[in-house]
């Protein structure tokens, strides 16, 4: 976390693991691979071309590593947006929305999932939902939080897609926060040229 004591010109930034939304971000990003390896990719048995018996549904929609990417890019944005906003506030609303989008391409993925699969979207107000939904209050809650819901495809889909409505709203609630302040305060070329008016202006006095 960098400031400047003296102008305040660059305020304390880079404080993102402390976020909500990245913690969330994280727990996604953990079980997506976790995901992919048990339901999209393919085993083949060590003695054979066949394949294990081991579950595996064939999802033509992204391959998993496109998946993870979407995962993984979520987690990145946030971060590289809270590092950036101390000199450019318009780059921090920029990628959060960014980061805002990989959450949307995920829940794509993972409705495509169930809808091509011919498993069940769980409601929001299914009693299983609102078990993941109680866990999220939990203050040390990490990827290991949810692995008992991936025991079949139906679940653990259904899990991350609503881990995904959770870290989805609070990055919208986030980027609200973002808009109202730069609207407010202004950004980093604001704080600069208020700045240097106040040099010039002390430096007139001298004179």
């Amino acid at each position: 976390m960098t400031n400047n004591s003296e102008t305040n010109l660059i305020p304390p930034h880079g404080g993102y693991r402390k976020l909500v939304s990245y913690q969330m971000a994280i727990i996604i990003y953990d079980l997506t691979p976790i995901f992919c390896e048990k339901f999209l990719t393919p085993v083949y048995s060590s003695s054979s071309s066949s394949l294990s018996s081991r579950s595996y549904i064939p999802f033509k929609s992204r391959t998993p590593d496109q998946i993870i990417q979407s995962a993984r890019s979520t987690c990145s944005n946030i971060a590289e947006a809270s590092q950036d906003s101390g000199t450019s506030k318009k780059i921090e609303i920029k990628l959060t929305g960014i980061s805002r989008g990989c959450l949307e391409e995920l829940l794509f993925d993972f409705e495509s999932f169930l809808r091509q699969n011919g498993l069940p979207i769980w409601e929001k107000d299914d009693p299983r939902v609102l078990e993941i939904r109680n866990r999220s209050y939990k203050t040390d809650k990490t990827s290991k939080t949810y692995l008992d819901f991936f025991d079949t495809p139906e679940r653990a889909a259904n899990c991350l897609i609503c881990l995904i409505h959770q870290t989805s709203y609070l990055v919208d609630r986030q980027l609200k926060t973002l808009e109202k302040d730069f609207l407010k305060n202004g950004g980093f070329t604001e704080r600069l040229y208020n700045e240097r008016k106040k040099v010039l202006e002390e430096e007139r006095k001298k004179s």
